[in-house]
């Protein structure tokens, strides 16, 4: 017969407790700071709700209340370069980090509230009803809190979409030769969440100094966890990837704190990430200031039970029990508490002029002016003030006939060198000699330890990139093997990375460089031949380029490189194996963002179009008689157009054709036609016309993958109608 024995896993799941003995034992000095930020959250909440019930917060406020206990025990005693990062419910983790940057020291006796811990109070509430003197200028509310400064990077409204970025601010801190770590917290609804599970398997694999740290707080909205999974201890999700575990009573802060003691010793001494699963409940629902009895998928005799265990009273009768305090000293920290959240508020509010009695109103001049709303979408490209620009026409240095994928890998070695802070990740990029296509051959060569190959786990690196590109020790260039593979990480491009800047206030820097190549006509099928443009061009925070000649791909690379904005590099595998002029040798100029480029002149037409598309224009103008401008986009982002170039050009001829290779449902040239319909209408002779793929993704037959693209045989055709009309 079969013999069987029971396997262990290699890493630990362990439950801690903290009984009597253990709170005897603890540093009074730590219960007691412990009792008073539990307090001032607490205040704060409950003042929040009452907000809430009036109307004076617009949009959602998830409540903590009851879940105070993890976030005090686990971040009272980190440090300032230490990150955090939350979910749409984290308005606690948010103030108890705040609370430890700004207490620099710890107190000895019951602490009151400083100045410094009354600002981050005021400053907070202003974020969450929406105010210009919020941490994000209110653009943030109560779903998106951050304060770099205090290293609160961000909580996020996306479930689960936070945790890869964790894992970027953790690579840095690694990278940058420190001990800090970084914690992550999401609720047991994220914990099913795919990019929660490759982020895991990411950190484990690369020992990154991140604590995946899970509340558990019985319910994802409605849902319990005995409905969302078959193994409810979720913190043994860590065993699957070898990552230790602890469980423990949320409730209880003393436990909480000793488990992320054990779990920061294990970090800090670089044997890698951790999971903590704490136990605790939301008093009231999903959002709002009603409890969830009230919307029937929990009873009130289970919230009576939870709130007997409240984190808060356990902190208040140790430290009375043990002598810590007196009761009324108890009862005047919570009465100081409550008054000075009152007058954050009162600063804020003023009644209502026409109202019911006791209406009120946020003060008018508090809010964010109206013009504030699309400041900081994207930089004001200052860092490129000092940019030596070419163009090839006009290039001094040595031209040489090069291939393109070549000056691809070239370029990004050259930029290595000169920039220790770039990193290219994404997967394969560090074997086959230089990845799928040879675009690491260079940087592989030369700093192999910069180059590094991922998981298959599109949302993971490209989060964990962008925790990378935030905290900005590190400046990160993402590979995607086919721009299809966009759209498995679309969270963190559309949700985040697109997004990061403008929704955390449009004052800091997201440098963020993605490459990934157009493959049609490869044979690759529907699932690896997109033209992703149209889609990634509607998303307002990023730039996207689409180089169609190699001296051209080193000056926007380059461009791209030193911009703090999230950049897009489009290629196309066409190009690859064309060759072109290129520099011998100089490849440190840049392409001015913005900037079209005129490939031939005329006055008969316009022809707009980008990447392989440019060369299938200029063999299809051989055959006709038409002199036209062949206008080579090379910046396709709103922001970035040259309508200069494309106006003048359309005052001068009259007629437009739009010309690309893809499917026309995701087309770039839909809303560039209605675009130049919309600014030059009174200049067109004839309604714009387009070239483009047809309505299918192409397939693997080559006949019917002919069928579906656009090439130099459409063009023409387009050309001749033209000319014969």
């Amino acid at each position: 017969m079969a013999r069987r024995r029971q396997l262990d896993a290699s890493s630990p799941l362990v439950r801690v407790e903290a009984d009597q003995d253990d709170w005897a034992a603890a540093d009074p000095d730590l219960i007691l700071l412990m009792l008073a930020q539990t307090q001032w959250i607490r205040s704060f909440e409950q003042y929040v709700l009452e907000l809430a019930a009036d109307g004076l917060v617009h949009g959602p406020a998830h409540s903590s209340i009851g879940q105070e206990g993890s976030a005090v025990g686990s971040v009272v005693h980190l440090r300032s370069d230490d990150f955090i990062n939350g979910s749409h419910r984290g308005h606690h983790q948010f103030l108890a980090k705040a609370f430890a940057h700004v207490m620099t020291t710890e107190p000895k006796a019951l602490p009151v509230v400083t100045p410094e811990v009354h600002e981050v109070m005021r400053r907070t509430l202003a974020e969450i009803c929406g105010l210009a003197d919020g941490y994000c200028r209110g653009r943030g509310g109560s779903m998106h809190l951050q304060w770099r400064e205090a290293g609160a990077m961000g909580t996020n409204a996306i479930v689960g979409g936070g945790v890869p970025q964790a894992a970027g601010f953790a690579f840095n801190q690694l990278r940058s030769g420190t001990d800090a770590v970084t914690v992550t917290y999401f609720g047991d609804g994220a914990v099913n969440i795919g990019s929660v599970l490759e982020t895991l398997n990411l950190a484990s694999a690369w020992k990154l100094p991140v604590c995946f740290f899970i509340e558990n707080n019985q319910y994802a909205v409605s849902t319990p966890v005995s409905k969302s999974t078959g193994e409810p201890r979720l913190a043994a999700r860590g065993l699957g990837f070898n990552i230790p575990a602890w469980h423990v009573d949320g409730m209880d802060a003393l436990a909480v704190h000793t488990a992320m003691a054990e779990a920061l010793e294990h970090m800090r001494a670089g044997r890698g990430p951790t999971i903590i699963e704490a136990d605790v409940y939301r008093y009231f629902h999903q959002n709002g200031p009603y409890p969830g009895s009230a919307f029937g998928y929990r009873t009130k005799d289970e919230e009576t039970a939870w709130r007997q265990r409240d984190p808060l009273e356990q902190l208040r009768r140790y430290a009375v029990d043990l002598g810590l305090v007196t009761e009324d000293e108890v009862r005047a920290c919570a009465e100081e508490s409550d008054a000075v959240v009152k007058s954050i508020g009162d600063g804020l509010l003023e009644t209502a002029p026409d109202g019911k009695p006791g209406q009120r109103r946020i003060r008018p001049n508090l809010w964010p002016e109206p013009a504030f709303v699309d400041v900081g979408i994207r930089g004001d490209l200052s860092e490129l003030a000092d940019s030596r620009y070419e163009e090839q026409g006009s290039f001094s240095g040595e031209l040489a006939e090069r291939r393109f994928i070549d000056v691809v890998s070239e370029v990004m070695a050259r930029r290595m060198e000169i920039d220790p802070s770039i990193v290219v990740l994404g997967e394969d990029v560090d074997g086959l000699k230089g990845g799928t296509n040879g675009a690491t051959r260079r940087p592989l060569e030369l700093f192999p330890e910069r180059v590094l190959g991922t998981p298959i786990c599109e949302n993971a690196f490209t989060g964990l990139a962008l925790g990378m590109a935030l905290d900005g020790r590190f400046k990160p260039v993402v590979e995607f093997m086919y721009a299809d593979f966009m759209w498995v990480a679309a969270d963190q491009i559309f949700n985040q990375v697109a997004k990061a800047r403008h929704m955390f206030g449009g004052h800091h820097s997201v440098p963020f460089v993605m490459r990934s190549k157009i493959a049609a006509g490869t044979g690759y099928g529907s699932q690896h031949s997109m033209d992703p443009a149209g889609i990634l061009t509607t998303a307002p925070g990023l730039r996207v380029v689409a180089p169609s000649t190699p001296f051209d791909y080193v000056g926007m690379m380059n461009t791209a490189l030193a911009c703090n904005d999230p950049v897009v590099v489009l290629e196309h595998v066409d190009l690859y194996t064309s060759t072109g002029p290129a520099p011998a040798d100089d490849l440190d100029y840049r392409l001015p963002i913005g900037k079209a480029a005129l490939r031939s002149t005329g006055d008969d037409l316009t022809i707009i179009t980008y990447l392989s598309m440019v060369s299938h224009c200029i063999e299809a103008l051989r055959d006709v008689d038409i002199a036209a401008d062949l206008i080579d986009l090379r910046w396709l982002d709103r922001a970035s157009l040259d309508w200069d170039t494309i106006e003048a050009s359309v005052k001068k001829t009259n007629r437009v054709l739009i010309v690309e290779q893809g499917a026309v449902g995701t087309s770039y040239g839909g809303w560039l036609a209605d675009e130049i319909h919309r600014r030059l209408f009174d200049w067109l002779d004839a309604p714009v016309q387009r070239v483009t793929g047809a309505e299918a993704s192409p397939s693997i037959s080559k006949v019917l993958e002919r069928a579906a693209i656009a090439r130099t045989e459409e063009v023409l055709a387009a050309l001749r109608a033209i000319a014969q009309s």
